[in-house]
């Protein structure tokens, strides 16, 4: 009965963090599809500074992930916790009152900031308070749960902005990232110092524990972390309504209806972070069995591996957007057992030192895909090279991960 109250606790953590983490993230998200079109109602002077807006905050966190991993070592869970959600109310809240672009470069900066305290914060909650045997489910809950976050912020916001305007609903989200400091305060007292510092889980049978120890294992998983962000959110997610008109044309027809292609895009990627909190809380299930995360793992890479060319192929469109979802789907397994294996690792080492380092390299990667995109793209037949190039390197990474199983598997 004790250990069934406390695995209780210990998901109920993880999930008010997603939560707290989802509240945030509404006023982010939304920016992405207003600012874009109502720049000039909140002083901007040219559409180039949108550009800069929606990318700092990305730039920002590359040399701030390092502090933030050094303040957790000093500070508790759940002051970082708390100092993520005051910055992320400051931040959206300013959204509703800035009429400058130095002000909306202090804010996003700030927002970077933030989401580095969250990013961290939420990796190491998962690794503290998974159970050793439910840790894969865990990670899928809190990607998903936090994910809604993004879902929830567009859609709102897009339906609210052209009604109250930018600033009021700015300061609506504002609110609601609010309601994270009572959370916290009054549900998670449990995370203090004391508590955090002596919930190191080992690895249980589900998860080797001798072999990912290893420095060879560990920076497979980080390098498979930056290569799985850098494709999958700085290549396909970066260039997908790209994609659409290059082959479709800026409008297309489905099933007899017209749509635009941002809105086309905008509802298949809304449709993947409203199925990620069931789909990767599953997949992380399934990877908590008793045959382990790499079995799935190789499966998955080499899932999308096999179909993410055909993205660059002019197939006919109800055929391309089920292969476009099937790589979403195949990206939910990949972000949530990449995630998995990285807090399996962490609980061999310094948590906090090597999700900070892991947290790094995924953001690296996921600035570094749209660069590389958007250069390929400019060539002849780019596309094609961009994407059957990263059909090789998932089937690569597939071959590769199923020898480290067949070592593992040996090993024991």
């Amino acid at each position: 009965m004790n250990a069934t109250y406390k695995e209780i606790r210990q998901s109920r953590n993880i999930v008010l963090v997603a939560v707290i983490t989802a509240l945030s993230l509404l006023g982010d998200s939304m920016l992405y599809i207003t600012l874009p079109i109502y720049w000039k109602e909140v002083g901007l002077d040219s559409l180039w500074q949108v550009g800069i807006l929606l990318s700092i905050n990305r730039l920002i966190r590359l040399p701030f992930n390092p502090l933030a991993g050094w303040l957790y070592q000093k500070i508790s869970l759940q002051t970082g916790l708390l100092i993520a959600v005051i910055l992320g109310t400051i931040t959206t809240l300013g959204y509703g009152v800035a009429k400058e672009f130095i002000t909306w470069i202090i804010l996003r900066g700030l927002w970077g900031i933030a989401w580095s305290f969250f990013r961290i914060g939420g990796l190491t909650t998962v690794v503290y308070y998974a159970n050793e045997n439910s840790r894969g489910r865990s990670m899928g809950l809190y990607n998903g749960v936090y994910r809604l976050g993004s879902l929830f912020g567009m859609l709102i916001g897009g339906i609210l902005v052209p009604i109250i305007g930018i600033q009021y609903v700015s300061i609506l989200f504002g609110c609601l990232t609010f309601l994270g400091l009572p959370i916290l305060m009054l549900t998670l007292k449990e995370m203090g110092e004391s508590e955090t510092t002596s919930s190191n889980n080992e690895p249980g049978k589900v998860n080797i524990s001798t072999p990912v120890k290893h420095s060879i294992y560990k920076f497979s998983v980080v390098l498979s972390g930056f290569l799985i962000t850098m494709l999958i959110q700085g290549v396909f997610i970066a260039t997908l309504s790209l994609v659409i008109e290059h082959y479709y044309g800026k409008e297309v027809s489905l099933f007899g209806t017209v749509m635009s292609v941002t809105f086309l895009s905008g509802l298949m990627q809304s449709a993947r972070w409203g199925w990620e909190p069931f789909l990767g809380s599953r997949f992380g299930y399934w990877s908590d069995g008793s045959r382990g995360r790499l079995p799935l793992y190789v499966i998955a890479l080499l899932f999308v591996g096999l179909i993410f060319g055909i993205v660059a192929s002019d197939v006919w469109l109800p055929v391309w957007i089920i292969t476009a979802l099937a790589i979403m789907m195949g990206a939910t397994a990949l972000t949530t057992l990449t995630d998995a294996l990285a807090s399996d690792v962490a609980t061999t080492t310094n948590v906090v030192s090597f999700l900070t380092i892991y947290s790094i390299v995924l953001d690296v990667g996921a600035a570094l895909g749209p660069a590389i995109s958007y250069v390929l793209i400019t060539m002849n037949n780019g596309i094609m090279y961009l994407y059957w190039g990263g059909s090789g390197i998932f089937l690569l990474l597939g071959i590769f991960w199923y020898v480290m199983y067949l070592n593992v598997k040996n090993f024991n």
